[in-house]
């Protein structure tokens, strides 16, 4: 490894849910962040403990109120990315509701109890609160390479993430069903996931420390003149990042199962740039081939996981603002009068285009316009968007229902 590892003192063993919160001026705005979703990624935790002993000591101005969550506790404890299922692609809406309306269940899987716990804590700091709150998700990889942000293609998000000093990668989220901040985007919230860096980095923590600093500024619970060291934070991820920066979009996503035996070849690392063709990794059927040119994003060096690897590419800054023109004109709502489109009957924000009637409307229109989760049914694509793109939404979490209500 080209960096230090991280120090066994800075990872304390998660026994609470609650890391901790720091609270100021009321009715201010609410940042949330997650750490530890996946077991074997502690640097998060590490982090916001800094951040939160910093704020205790220092007592600068605050605004709001800043909570600290674990993801999974039982996986940290045992460091590993989950115990029975992936904590991060079980916040399907359909799974959440029934895990309400439901009793627990002793031979559950452990991280039916952890959803359980997290979203009772969720649905206790956001339950009355008459603005979106922010969430960060804290990551990070078996991969080395420069740090980034996997942000929901909203604008809400965008503007948001830009404050936060590293590149960002839309479309990574739709790539993906049941991730916490698809979730919780989908109520109507400002979320962003950070990838630090190597699970084992010291390196990690410190940008993971950098992004909450800023995020605290962005969201408005510092201001600029009581962070001194504003201007370090943001130099650290300038340096952290050398060649990379802006918006990049997801093009392509390798999923994996336990039988392919897939093995990544050693080496890549986030963003290293990779030809058309070129082998980068094997599994039972033999070599894989990259399916294009572009950057590799997450190469798989874990036992656990189902993404393979992913590929981007950088978005021009034009499209970039013709895309953020387009929706504040309301433009994704015409999407669905071209020839062989129209809205989804039962699905919000899905269209459903005929590729014998619509071959010729690009992949990079839907884009444009956000609708960037793709999903074929015969004949048929089904495009989807995120909620709330412009304008915040009205509804909280689902709320869990206490046992008497349930009977």
């Amino acid at each position: 490894m080209t960096d230090a590892t991280l120090d066994r003192e800075q990872i304390q063993d998660s026994t609470h849910r609650l890391l901790g919160f720091h609270d100021g001026a009321a009715n201010g705005p609410l940042l949330l962040s997650v750490s530890g979703i996946h077991g074997n990624e502690h640097a998060g935790v590490a982090a916001v403990r800094r951040v939160l002993e910093a704020l205790r000591t220092r007592r600068p101005p605050f605004n709001g109120r800043f909570v600290a969550l674990a993801g999974n506790l039982r996986a940290l404890r045992s460091r590993q990315r989950y115990q029975d299922l992936d904590l991060n692609r079980i916040w399907l809406p359909e799974r959440v509701e029934a895990l309400i309306r439901s009793e627990p269940e002793p031979r559950a899987a452990a991280e039916d109890l952890e959803q359980r716990e997290l979203l009772q804590l969720l649905a206790r700091e956001l339950d009355g609160r008459e603005r979106s709150a922010y969430f960060l998700d804290l990551h990070t990889s078996s991969a080395e390479g420069p740090p980034f942000l996997t942000v929901g293609d909203t604008l809400r998000n965008r503007v948001f993430a830009r404050c936060l000093g590293l590149p960002i990668v839309l479309g990574l989220e739709e790539q993906i069903d049941g991730a916490l901040l698809e979730f919780l985007n989908n109520h109507g919230h400002v979320t962003a996931g950070v990838e630090a860096g190597h699970h084992e980095a010291s390196s990690s923590v410190e940008r993971h420390e950098a992004v909450l600093w800023l995020a605290l500024l962005a969201a408005g619970h510092l201001q600029e003149r009581d962070l001194p060291d504003a201007e370090a934070y943001r130099s650290r991820l300038r340096e952290a990042t050398p060649g990379v920066s802006g918006f990049l979009e997801v093009r392509a996503r390798h999923a994996v199962q336990a039988r392919d035996r897939f093995v990544m070849r050693p080496g890549l690392r986030n963003f290293d740039r990779v030809r058309a063709g070129e082998a980068i990794a094997r599994d039972a059927r033999g070599p894989i081939g990259a399916p294009g040119n572009g950057r590799i994003l997450l190469p798989l060096y874990q036992r656990q996981g189902d993404d393979g690897f992913f590929m981007v590419q950088r978005i021009r800054p034009f499209w970039l603002k013709l895309s953020w023109l387009l929706r504040r004109l309301g433009a994704p709502r015409w999407v669905r009068l071209l020839p062989g489109v129209r809205p989804h009957p039962h699905i919000d924000g899905t269209l459903v285009v005929n590729t014998h009637i619509a071959r010729l409307l690009p992949v990079q229109i839907f884009h444009l316009l956000g609708f960037r989760k793709r999903r074929r049914q015969g004949n048929l694509l089904l495009f989807s968007r995120r909620r709330h793109d412009v304008l915040p939404g009205t509804r909280v979490v689902p709320q869990p229902l206490d046992p008497a209500a349930r009977r």
